[in-house]
């Protein structure tokens, strides 16, 4: 509390009044970090019912809960599996009120570390298209990482700003989630390493260049479609009055009244508020109500916003604008066919030397794939890869086979992940990527190794003294270690590319030979303890 900044909290104690020393003691009191279980994977449910953790439900987010920070699931090896993901509880709000369902258009413009763009694709169901965007290249990385450990397939990670965005995909989305870049208040207590950054000139910097943000997010946001505007501040330069701007700007727009639709009960329970007029003036203190650039009605409008306070509710500070472009709302299908990112002879790790021979290429690669689909893969394997015709969506990047989940044009785009890495074209077979082995669940395939003996047990958090040998085949995989088959509570099939799994959660990809899986965990990903 004494490092926060005296103009901070000026600002602060002109906005809560009464309600600013129960503000200021919330600094004091330890956080309560949250998870949210990955509904794209077979077996969360039964997660939740029986946690290595104690779990404690999060109001608004569904399968969003509180756990135990002493417990650190971060290191079990249930995390490395995508069988959840470590997310502050108020941003959970976000994508959970954020409409986003299967088969929609949805692009993520700001999305690292994918915290959003993970739980938005867990809401689609693996139906619909999700576009990740991320701006700074280090980021984007992560976020795509992030993509695959969650076993997201109808996803594609680009690297881009919002005004090459904007061109390619005029009213193309029918939800686009701007979470942006702000000033972090709300994360002070989470993260007080961000303390000695703030000052008013970085707020009004911040709402200068999330207005940028939102106009171009606007431009992609497609009739009927909803853009959904969200900070970590409570900074209302950054808030309030850039809705009510936002507003002003775009009248082909209106406010979603989110506390109307949530209800009076739903929204007293959880502790949300509903956002407050006074503070959408141009004053840069944001709490003297002038609204000589705001107008009245649409400064009236920003009661539809959210405010999450950590002085009302378990979680730290976070706002919620939701803006319904007018128009009719329809869903919108694309037939699949053959993308057209891989021209200008991009084949030719995959020994193409002519880029006129790019569907024979193509051919080959599709042959090797279902050969591997054929050896591996059940029916349920076959049936889940096979959505839309994985055929005609199959696309090369060099010697990498990719399923794209939709027929956009690419071209042009930095894209790091286009979809589903499947895997890759080597010497006339096919080698399964990582990111198909999470995507996959234990049915799927027809050889299944199982790190943990199904024997009721729970893990242990990795890195502890397991109390069983399957605990320590569970750790020894993800060290990068081959496992004997002794070692499995359970192996199905007799040879050739073996999926490992860990409490029934997909780990990686080994290769049985007699009693022996070799290990294909990613080298980059191993743990250097076991």
């Amino acid at each position: 509390m004494e490092r926060l900044p005296e103009e901070f909290k000026r600002r602060m104690k002109a906005m809560l009044g009464d309600e600013y020393e129960a503000f200021l003691a919330s600094y004091e009191s330890p956080r309560r970090p949250g998870l949210r279980l990955n509904m794209l994977k077979n077996g969360a449910e039964r997660l939740e019912k029986g946690s290595p953790f104690h779990l404690e439900p999060v109001l608004w987010a569904s399968r969003g809960f509180y756990y135990d920070p002493e417990t650190r699931p971060g290191r079990h090896p249930f995390h490395e599996c995508g069988a959840y993901y470590i997310q502050e509880p108020s941003a959970m709000a976000v994508a959970a009120l954020s409409g986003v369902k299967p088969g929609m258009r949805v692009l993520d413009l700001c999305a690292a570390p994918g915290g959003k763009s993970t739980h938005l694709a867990s809401l689609m169901q693996g139906e619909g298209l999700l576009i990740s965007n991320e701006i700074h290249p280090a980021r984007a990385k992560i976020l795509s990482q992030n993509m695959e450990r969650m076993g997201v397939m109808n996803a594609v990670v680009i690297n881009e700003t919002p005004e090459k965005l904007k061109e390619r995909f005029p009213l193309f989305f029918d939800a686009v989630v701007v979470d942006a870049p702000c000033s972090g208040e709300g994360m002070f207590r989470k993260e007080p390493e961000a303390i000695p950054n703030w000052s008013p000139e970085n707020v009004e910097l911040c709402a200068e260049r999330q207005m940028g943000i939102l106009d171009c997010a606007a431009e992609m946001t497609a009739a009927g479609g909803t853009l959904v505007y969200s900070t970590c501040t409570f900074a209302p330069l950054e808030d309030e009055r850039n809705a009510a701007l936002f507003l002003m700007r775009h009248p082909e727009f209106e406010i979603v009244d989110l506390p109307a639709a949530l209800g009076a009960e739903f929204m007293e329970k959880t502790g949300l508020s509903a956002g407050v007029p006074e503070w959408a003036g141009d004053h840069p203190a944001g709490v003297d109500g002038k609204a000589d650039l705001v107008n009245a009605g649409f400064a009236e409008a920003v009661r539809g916003c959210i405010r999450l306070w950590p002085h009302k509710l378990e979680g730290e500070g976070h706002f919620m604008a939701a803006f319904k472009r007018r128009g009719e709302s329809f869903l919108r299908g694309i037939p699949m066919s053959a993308p057209s990112a891989n021209k200008k002879g991009r084949n030719k790790k995959a020994g193409n030397k002519d880029s006129g021979n790019l569907e024979s290429v193509r051919k080959e690669a599709l042959k090797l794939w279902q050969g591997f689909g054929d050896e591996a893969l059940t029916e349920p394997g076959k049936k889940k890869l096979a959505a839309d015709g994985v055929e005609a969506g199959l696309t090369l990047f060099g010697s990498e086979v990719y399923r794209v989940p939709y027929s956009i044009d690419l071209t042009g785009l930095k894209v790091l992940r286009a979809g589903l890495h499947l895997g890759t074209v080597k010497k006339n077979r096919f080698e399964p990527s990582h990111s198909l082995a999470l995507a996959l669940d234990a049915e799927d395939v027809k050889c299944r190794a199982e790190a943990w003996a199904d024997d009721g047990k729970k893990p242990t958090a990795f890195g502890s003294e397991p109390d069983h040998e399957p605990g320590r085949a569970a750790a020894a995989f993800l060290h990068g270690e081959s496992l004997q088959t002794r070692e499995c509570g359970q192996v199905t099939g007799e040879k050739g590319w073996c999926l490992v799994t860990i409490g029934g959660f997909s780990a990686g990809w080994g290769k049985l030979a007699g009693e022996q899986i070799k290990n294909h965990y990613p080298k980059g990903l191993r743990r250097k303890t076991v």
